[in-house]
């Protein structure tokens, strides 16, 4: 169906989703697994806003499985960082931000994944792929051999830019170096 779609046969994506929902809520679903309660993004509601991000944008051609489920994780991190902007304020001095996955769905924690976003995007300016491994292991849920799949580099080097990039993102959160300074 990828294939097809590559191809040009809008209905094939539409296909394909089904056969992918139950993954993607998976992923969501660990994503927003510590929300509080009245927090209103919920599980359903991530993967329909990733499926809309898929479906709405300029025509995207995905080689396979796991290229489709890197663009899914980069359509959630979009939704999530935009869901936090919209419920935190800009104040954010002294964060300490985990890169626990568990953790990601508290609204509580909802500045902190403002300024993760805010590291991640300076992290991307220096070294994409860097940015790419967080973006797949920790917003789209990817395994290491996974990740490795999608960025056509092996696991071992995942791994030592996994490390690499959150050193670089504890350290530009603590810092401060986002655009609304620390």
């Amino acid at each position: 169906m990828l294939a097809a779609y590559r191809e040009g046969e809008r209905g094939a994506l539409d296909r394909l989703f089904p056969l992918v929902y139950a993954e993607l809520r998976e992923r969501a679903h660990h994503q927003l697994a510590r929300r509080r309660p009245g927090d209103t993004l919920s599980t359903t509601a991530l993967v329909n806003e990733a499926y809309l991000k898929l479906t709405g944008s300029a025509h995207q051609s995905y080689n396979d499985r796991v290229h489709f489920f890197a663009v899914a994780s980069r359509a959630m991190r979009q939704i999530l960082v935009d869901y936090a902007r919209r419920t935190t304020a800009a104040k954010r001095g002294g964060l300490v931000v985990s890169l626990d996955p568990d953790q990601l769905g508290d609204p509580g924690r909802a500045e902190e994944l403002v300024a993760l976003d805010e590291a991640l995007a300076r992290l991307e300016r220096l070294d994409g792929r860097l940015a790419r491994t967080v973006e797949l292991r920790f917003f789209g849920g990817l395994s290491v051999e996974e990740a490795a799949d999608a960025l056509g580099v092996s696991p071992r080097t995942v791994k030592r830019d996994w490390r690499r990039a959150r050193a670089f993102l504890f350290e530009a959160i603590r810092a401060g170096d986002g655009p609304t300074g620390g």
